[in-house]
């Protein structure tokens, strides 16, 4: 994809994932601000740890589903220009993908961490942080493990992408993560809070 922003600048490869980095940063520094207080106002209570987690989850599926349509249309513009090596569409259309994933990242991450410290035992409310790097890891292997499996059966991703359907590879993971997310609710549905008190981001009234 083209990179150049402007004539005389062109966004470093590695550095396309900074705006995953901007949006979490400046969500989070709304999201006290404005989120919740526009949320207690519309509800009447906070937000839950659980509902941060199914937000984030949502927001997730549906950055896959962004990615799979951005793809498919880069595919097209690939095939149309099939002598260049550089595909005629600016890198810019990866941005709103990567914006809703960090907005994910600034729901599921600390939700998690304050579902965790929240319910834990005493003794290891410590592990809140450490849970949630350790289901990263387990994330990046089941990734690797999807990938490949989709290499093993399918022609989807080739050593040049623009000859393979990596579109489809989104598509995937976007039924995957629909079908996580019933999971999820199922879950959550039924789960019961064990130390409400802990907390400000529970399902009681607010008295503002």
């Amino acid at each position: 994809m083209d990179r150049h922003v402007g004539p005389n600048f062109q966004i470093p490869a590695g550095s396309v994932l900074v705006f995953v980095l901007i949006s979490t940063a400046l969500f989070l520094a709304l999201f006290d601000r404005i989120v919740l207080p526009t949320w207690k106002n519309l509800t009447g209570k906070s937000l839950t740890p659980l509902q941060r987690i199914g937000i984030g989850h949502v927001l997730n599926f549906l950055s896959m589903g962004v990615s799979a349509l951005v793809e498919s249309k880069r595919l097209n513009v690939a095939k149309s220009n099939e002598g260049s090596n550089i595909v005629a569409m600016s890198v810019l259309w990866l941005v709103p993908q990567l914006v809703i994933v960090g907005i994910a990242e600034a729901f599921h991450y600390p939700g998690q961490v304050s579902l965790y410290y929240q319910e834990f035992p005493i003794t290891l409310k410590n592990m809140a942080t450490a849970m949630n790097s350790m289901l990263i890891g387990i994330a990046f292997y089941l990734t690797t493990a999807l990938i490949d499996v989709v290499r093993r059966t399918t022609t989807w991703l080739p050593g040049n992408i623009n000859n393979g359907r990596l579109d489809n590879v989104y598509w995937i993971l976007v039924v995957g993560g629909v079908v996580n997310f019933g999971y999820y609710v199922t879950c959550a549905w039924y789960y019961k809070y064990q130390n409400l008190n802990e907390v400000d981001h529970n399902e009681t009234p607010s008295d503002e």
